[in-house]
């Protein structure tokens, strides 16, 4: 694959190696936007059909995304918690239980489940990284495999991790979680879209997407699968989209008990964005285009100097087979980071801190100039 700087609108004088904070927009995807912003100039036109075509689009996009056999287990959510949020409220804890969650986690896949632990005096497991360089990310999965027992209701983390990039043994944590029936709840907001995923291989009981990182969307849409244990669940929100029958507008006020079948249960109201879905079709049918594991192989590529020149300043970076390539993090001493913010300012470098760690997330748009700025940010401050 060769760049593709050329389908978004970057200024060329910066380096932007931070999806994991947002991706840009892609053309395609505004042209979308602009094209549905125009589209409710006239509502006369919009027909009770265009409440949901967009929306079984997207479903079969995200199908073909993640390999998911069945499309009706994919609806859209606003965001990673509120999608989170629908798991939690349908896996009740008692005080014996627990659940897994990895340390330094993203927030919104951690509140939920505080809150419950905290209402039904569960425990909170929450597996820290390992205080170590040397094989940091394989020790790690063995400390998360080991906490899990048979009291264990739910493991709940990310493919990779937010801040540093370390790649969770998904395969492994599914076994255990059979063995013990615990539910396998992943966040893929940092992984989905430049990392390939697996439905039918994973089986996760839950993946859930923020959709404005990796998934090239826009900011406030999102995602979800929900897998058989959740068909008979009850969701956080009651609308009329989720509602069996809401194609029939005429026959709305003849409510109804029953949900749609399969995930739309769990579907935010008002879903039928007639700006936002559009964008995420363009969004979903250009990843598609590129797939996944050719966005893995162009970053890999990509980064090897980065990653050699990093090592030779003495700078942590996690072992290629236990992290990503779309996302990683390079471990900065504290009595340097100062530096490093101006250097990075200086250099017109945009990438994130996240604890300990200068998160880099570079995509198909960055390029080797991109690189090497970054590179020269490093040498300033070592």
């Amino acid at each position: 694959m060769n760049c593709q700087k050329n389908k978004f609108q970057l200024n060329k004088k910066y380096a932007y190696l931070n999806c994991a904070y947002m991706a840009p927009q892609l053309k395609s995807v505004e042209k979308a936007g602009r094209k549905g912003l125009a589209k409710k100039r006239q509502p006369n036109l919009i027909t009770p059909d265009d409440f949901f075509h967009d929306l079984e689009t997207i479903k079969i996009l995200f199908s073909q995304l993640v390999n998911c056999p069945d499309k009706n287990r994919i609806t859209m959510i606003p965001s990673a918690s509120y999608g989170i949020a629908n798991v939690v409220n349908n896996l009740p804890l008692k005080k014996t239980d627990n659940i897994i969650v990895c340390g330094d986690q993203f927030p919104s896949n951690v509140y939920p489940w505080m809150s419950a632990c905290q209402k039904s005096d569960a425990e909170l497991r929450i597996i820290t990284a390992p205080d170590t360089t040397e094989m940091r990310g394989k020790l790690w999965n063995e400390k998360i495999l080991g906490a899990i027992d048979e009291k264990t209701q739910a493991v709940a983390l990310g493919h990779v991790h937010w801040a540093d990039g370390t790649l969770f043994d998904l395969l492994s944590l599914r076994q255990r979680c059979d063995e013990v029936d615990a539910a396998l709840i992943i966040d893929g907001t940092q992984s989905v879209g430049a990392l390939p995923f697996d439905i039918q291989e994973i089986r996760p009981d839950a993946l859930i997407v923020a959709g404005y990182k990796w998934l090239l969307g826009p900011y406030s849409s999102g995602i979800a699968y929900y897998g058989e244990k959740f068909d008979k669940g009850t969701p956080i929100e009651q609308n009329w989209i989720n509602r069996l029958d809401s194609q029939n507008f005429s026959e709305l006020v003849n409510y109804r008990e029953v949900y749609q079948p399969g995930a739309d249960r769990y579907g935010v109201g008002e879903k039928s964005n007639f700006i936002m879905n559009p964008m995420v079709i363009a969004a979903l049918k250009q990843i598609l285009n590129w797939q996944p594991h050719h966005i893995q192989t162009y970053c890999h590529d990509l980064i090897q100097p980065l990653v050699s020149e990093a090592q030779q300043l003495g700078l942590y970076i996690e072992d290629s087979a236990h992290r990503s390539n779309h996302l990683f993090g390079i471990q900065i001493p504290e009595d340097k980071q100062d530096a490093l913010h101006q250097a990075l300012k200086l250099h017109r470098v945009s990438a994130s801190m996240r604890g300990s760690f200068l998160r880099v997330s570079p995509h198909v748009y960055n390029d080797s100039r991109d690189i090497n700025k970054l590179i020269r940010v490093l040498r300033a401050i070592v």
